[in-house]
């Protein structure tokens, strides 16, 4: 059954977020193999590293992006 569900993976690139200590990271055009039935994003360990270089190198991002942000209210 894994087999099957590895096959249908398709290599894409995407957008990677993370919220981390009350800031929100992005890192676009990051390599990773994507189920595109659930759109679940699976990343090599190899590119898992490299994301947490980027964030925790403090080093100056690309460009910034304002995100607008909602409280959600049950």
């Amino acid at each position: 059954m894994i087999s099957n569900e590895l096959e249908t993976l398709v290599e894409q690139r995407v957008t990677y977020t993370l919220q981390l200590n009350g800031q929100v990271y992005m890192i676009e055009n990051v390599p990773a193999r994507v189920n595109p039935e659930t759109g679940e994003q699976f990343f090599s360990p190899s590119a898992v590293e490299q994301l947490q270089q980027i964030i925790l190198s403090g080093q100056e991002p690309d460009h910034f992006a304002e995100v607008p942000v909602y409280h959600y209210v049950a």
